[in-house]
């Protein structure tokens, strides 16, 4: 169904091949062709340069002390900051069903070594709100990016390195493809996420269009339905399939739920999974951002991609995506039962991935 599995976990020049895929969590050449792959079929490298893959049997209870909220766009962000005001600026992204806990040792890590981390709630997640009740409740790839854009021009950040997971690695692969001199090197869990809405039309393979399960129930009235009311549950389902050997407690997982409160939550959720199979629209002011997305562009910031060996939600084979790579790359499968939540499952990892793609860009 896919290229050969190969190992690609050395680093490769300009020069080289590179990756390819999207799922809002992927598609080869775009969101489809990523769905398609079944979520074992990513083969297991080597962890970046100094980490110590952590055993995904336990978790810790790691919250952010303080959330500051900044107007950006058309949004009020909520946003945890920490480490030197100078440092280099990092900016961390978290994705459905999560929210920013899942980078606060991440983040820890990070300030200590002088890092300046910016990590938001995505708009429809925790403390962020639009300021006004007519903005269109709108999920679509381009507006998340564009939201990274206008948090970065309000708090003067040039260029930051940008990392994330789920969707957040389909913002912060948006952001490096439409924007790369806003990003100085780019950390991406399970590859290639950017999409578009005609690749989606084609149908997969019975088993790949069954871990998708939850997408076709948001298409319905019901879905909208019990997802609203269900969220918690529902939720805590999602980190369970996803992260199949990760035994979190209850209080890792209800510290992330409180952000499922938000009032537009339910709305982005919905028109987001929506969107993606064309059966809703999104804005006009974004077309031109999504005529570019839909070719599948190619990369050129210095990558590092990760991959969980334990990873349940659907995701593509490393070897499917390398080719959309066209700067510096490496890749890392981080072992020990690691799964979606790789940031939260694996810090250690995530942050050594963040100074390894810094160092790329020097």
């Amino acid at each position: 169904m896919f290229a050969r599995k190969q190992k690609i976990d050395v680093m490769k020049n300009s020069n080289n091949t590179r990756r390819h895929q999207f799922s809002g969590f992927a598609g080869l050449l775009s969101i489809a062709l990523y769905l398609v792959v079944s979520p074992n079929q990513a083969k297991a490298q080597s962890s970046p340069a100094g980490a110590e893959n952590q055993s995904a049997t336990t978790a810790s209870y790691s919250s952010f002390a303080h959330i500051k909220q900044i107007n950006a766009g058309v949004l009020n962000v909520g946003y945890a900051e920490a480490g030197p005001a100078n440092g280099q600026p990092v900016i961390l992204l978290h994705g459905w069903p999560y929210d920013i806990n899942s980078y606060a040792e991440v983040s820890a890590l990070l300030s200590a070594k002088g890092y300046h981390v910016i990590t938001p709630y995505l708009r429809g997640y925790g403390t962020t709100r639009f300021l006004s009740e007519q903005t269109m409740r709108n999920g679509q790839q381009s507006a998340l990016a564009l939201d990274v854009i206008a948090l970065m021009d309000v708090l003067k950040i040039q260029k930051a390195v940008i990392g994330g997971f789920d969707w957040g690695a389909s913002t912060a692969d948006i952001v490096a493809a439409l924007f790369p001199e806003r990003c100085k090197a780019l950390v991406s869990v399970s590859g290639y996420l950017i999409g578009s809405q005609q690749a989606n039309k084609a149908p997969l393979a019975p088993k790949a269009e069954l871990s998708w399960w939850y997408q076709f129930y948001f298409a319905t009235e019901r879905g909208q339905e019990g997802y609203n009311i269900n969220r918690h549950d529902f939720n805590k389902l999602i980190w369970q399939t996803a992260s199949p050997q990760w035994h979190f407690n209850d209080s890792t997982f209800d510290q992330s739920a409180v952000a499922f409160n938000n009032p537009d939550h339910v709305a982005i959720v919905i028109h987001n999974y929506r969107w993606r199979l064309g059966l809703a629209n999104g804005e006009a002011k974004y077309d031109k951002y999504e005529k570019i997305l839909a070719t599948a562009p190619v990369i050129t910031v210095p990558t590092v991609t990760l991959e969980g060996d334990a990873n349940g939600a659907p995701h593509a084979a490393p070897a499917n995506y390398a080719a959309k790579f066209k700067g510096k790359y490496v890749h890392h499968t981080i072992t020990g039962g690691v799964g979606h939540d790789l940031p939260q499952e694996a810090p250690q990892a995530f942050a050594d991935a963040i100074i390894e793609a810094d160092g790329l860009a020097k």
